[in-house]
């Protein structure tokens, strides 16, 4: 048995996750947040609910990392830090350069770097958290696990932009998508609870969240996402617009009086359901008013209809749907949401239970109606077990 940790890193958070494995016993969990300001938070769950909490101020990535470490040694979930002999790094930006989990060298690592304008968020952050953790634990087998890897498997037609190909070549200007290792452990996982082998099935899953995507997953690979170059595109979002003409853009732009910096944070976080609502970016306050409020009742319906259109649109890419998947936090706890947007694919043989589906959140349930001709399912996801196998399958 061996331990491994799931590291998924921000500019001002670092969440983690402990593993014993092969067993896949989740042993801990833990938050480091607040990075930079004059008090921090640190959260460890971990045993029979206990849970330890910390609010001294952590001044950088070093010092977060740090206290990772002193918690796993303090509250016993390590006897020495040699225990640990794996650490998988959450990576949002693979490119065409990266198609599966990578161990990281100092070659990978600067790889990870030269991404950064594919994320420039998410990735050079990584990358840094990276490097101190080689540095504090060089025993260690880091794995590089990639958001957008799964998705490599897109043939060119449904990664390709309409664009001048030459920028393609020249700039990987094309679709790359997200959510990738949340899809794969999500798409397995239903080929196991229904006793299918994944090869055989047409599965589009939706990861319903913060950040929204669907994804067509055909024999266990992906054939096509809603997310593009970026994790904007694709359907409406909590604070992201999702698909929208750039001529719109432009034209905002010229009426605002405003540099594309400041357009791109309107599209990325006042858009999607806050910014239709004007109230809120959680469903679940939209949900509380929407029978008073015509805007919160109209944020709701976009969303579920912008989701249901991209679930067909994937019938025609696969040649049919075998399996619809809900997942992320939306999709495993709004069973209203849910309802919503299988009413609008009924002409695809999709039906719920009702009384299941009002009583099911986060676990792992089947949701179809007696009659329907497809498979509705609810699987939670759970990328942080998905980047632990792929650091076990390479010690």
């Amino acid at each position: 048995m061996v331990k491994i940790l799931a590291v998924n890193a921000g500019s001002s958070t670092l969440k983690w996750k402990l593993f014993e494995m092969p067993s896949e016993e989740e042993l801990a969990e833990g938050l480091v947040d607040r990075l930079g300001q004059p008090k921090g938070n640190i959260k460890v769950k971990y045993g029979d609910h206990q849970v330890y909490r910390d609010d001294k101020p952590v001044a950088n990535f070093g010092e977060a990392v740090a206290s990772v470490m002193e918690n796993l040694k303090s509250l016993g979930l390590v006897k020495e830090l040699h225990e640990i002999v794996g650490i998988g790094h959450r990576v949002v930006a693979g490119g065409e350069e990266f198609t599966e989990s990578t161990v990281v060298d100092d070659d990978v690592l600067l790889k990870i770097q030269n991404l950064r304008d594919y994320a420039p968020l998410h990735n050079p952050v990584e990358a840094q958290y990276i490097d101190v953790f080689r540095k504090m634990m060089p025993w260690a087998t880091e794995v590089a696990v990639f958001d957008t890897a799964f998705h490599q498997t897109m043939d060119p037609e449904n990664f390709l932009y309409s664009i001048p190909y030459k920028y393609y070549k020249e700039y990987g200007a094309r679709k790359y998508g997200a959510h990738g290792t949340s899809v794969r452990y999500v798409s397995k996982r239903t080929a196991e609870f229904l006793g299918k082998d994944v090869k055989d099935l047409k599965t589009v899953v939706m990861h319903l969240g913060s950040g929204s995507s669907i994804t067509a997953v055909q024999g266990g690979k992906s054939v096509d996402t809603s997310m593009g170059f970026t994790p904007l595109a694709g359907i409406t979002m909590s604070t992201r617009s999702g698909d929208i003409d750039f001529s719109l853009v432009a034209y905002l732009m010229k009426k605002l009086d405003i540099g594309l910096d400041e357009m791109l944070h309107i599209l990325n976080h006042d858009s999607g359901v806050l910014g239709i609502s004007e109230l809120s970016q959680d469903q679940r306050d939209l949900k509380e008013v929407e029978f008073d409020n015509p805007q919160a009742k109209l944020a709701l319906n976009i969303y579920a209809n912008r989701a249901a259109k991209y679930v067909a649109g994937y019938a025609s890419v696969m040649d049919g749907i075998d399996v619809l998947v809900f997942t992320g936090g939306v999709g495993e706890n709004s069973d209203e949401m849910r309802g919503q947007i299988i009413d609008k694919l009924h002409f695809l043989g999709a039906g719920i239970d009702d009384a299941v589906n009002k009583a099911s959140h986060g676990v792992e349930v089947d949701l179809s109606s007696k009659d329907a001709k497809i498979k509705t399912l609810l699987i939670p996801t759970n990328e942080e077990l998905m980047i632990v196998r792929d650091v076990f399958e390479r010690l």
